[in-house]
């Protein structure tokens, strides 16, 4: 059991017998797990537990979430391109080729050089697609979010970072690169204090990427596992008519946040790379 895990059971092993714990029912639902639940039943499935020279390899739920929203988009693209010879798109190619367009035409070649947009294309299209894959499945009973974890989205923010600064380094060298975080002209006395806050700045960019899209698809979940269990805290069925409502309102607004998140995400990581490859100064 991961550690955050094991914390919320020791929550709720101090929880009097018999008493709901919101607090515990909460963390179950958008921590990591070593198991999967079977939706409507109470039956878990374990996964392997691996530990290679003591560092742990184990397979947890959100591993197996990302596995599942690869194998999706695997699928669904794979399908795409074999009907690629058709003169008229529909269906399914149809709305997939309308967000490749989109990403392509709206997002990277606004916010990157147009002569380096294209070479990015393919990164900004995998993050965008697998980052909402990721976000909706989270609203599949029995499914969890693998976004609404710290790690997935910080590993996800680590490769713009990294791809953003391999593309400033391939077009004007190390040295230039980091030159070009002064902007040039600069009285030489402020040139020192003008370079820590850029080196802070880039360094932030990243560690935003990652807060946002886990904080907005954490927050979600939270807020409709808390509405729901206003139910059981109070112990009334008559709040279940608001309660639910408003879950459902909130489950059906998550959906349009899982899209936007995802361009939000792709749209940032964009303009980060465009700043990287062709800075203003």
């Amino acid at each position: 059991m991961s550690e955050p895990a094991a914390t919320a059971a020791a929550t709720a092993a101090h929880a009097p017998a018999g008493e709901f714990n919101v607090g515990e029912h909460i963390m179950h639902h958008i921590l990591d797990a070593n198991y999967i639940e079977v939706p409507f039943t109470s039956i878990h499935i374990p996964l392997p537990h691996i530990v290679i020279a003591g560092y742990d390899f184990s397979i947890t739920r959100n591993v197996v979430m990302m596995w599942i929203a690869s194998a999706i988009l695997l699928t669904l693209f794979i399908s795409a391109a074999r009907r690629a010879k058709e003169p008229v798109p529909k269906g399914m190619r149809n709305a997939l080729e309308a967000m490749v367009v989109y990403v392509r035409d709206e997002i990277a070649r606004k916010t990157i050089d147009p002569h380096y947009a294209d070479r990015y294309v393919g990164y900004l299209l995998t993050a965008f697609f697998f980052i909402l894959a990721c976000n909706l499945l989270g609203m599949v009973p029995g499914m969890s979010t693998p976004t609404s974890s710290i790690s997935v989205t910080a590993t996800l923010a680590l490769f713009t970072f990294v791809i953003s600064q391999a593309g400033g380094i391939r077009n004007y060298g190390v040295f230039g690169h980091y030159k070009n975080l002064v902007p040039h002209g600069l009285p030489t006395a402020i040139i020192p204090v003008i370079l820590v806050v850029e080196v802070i700045s880039m360094l932030a960019r990243p560690f935003a990427l990652a807060i946002r899209l886990f904080a907005n698809m954490t927050a979600g979940h939270v807020v409709i596992v808390s509405l729901i269990s206003l139910i059981f805290v109070l112990k009334s069925v008559f709040v279940a008519g608001m309660s639910v409502p408003f879950a459902l309102f909130v489950y059906a607004l998550e959906i349009l946040v899982a899209f936007l998140q995802a361009f939000i995400f792709t749209m940032l990581s964009s303009l980060f790379i465009g700043l990287a490859v062709h800075p203003s100064h």
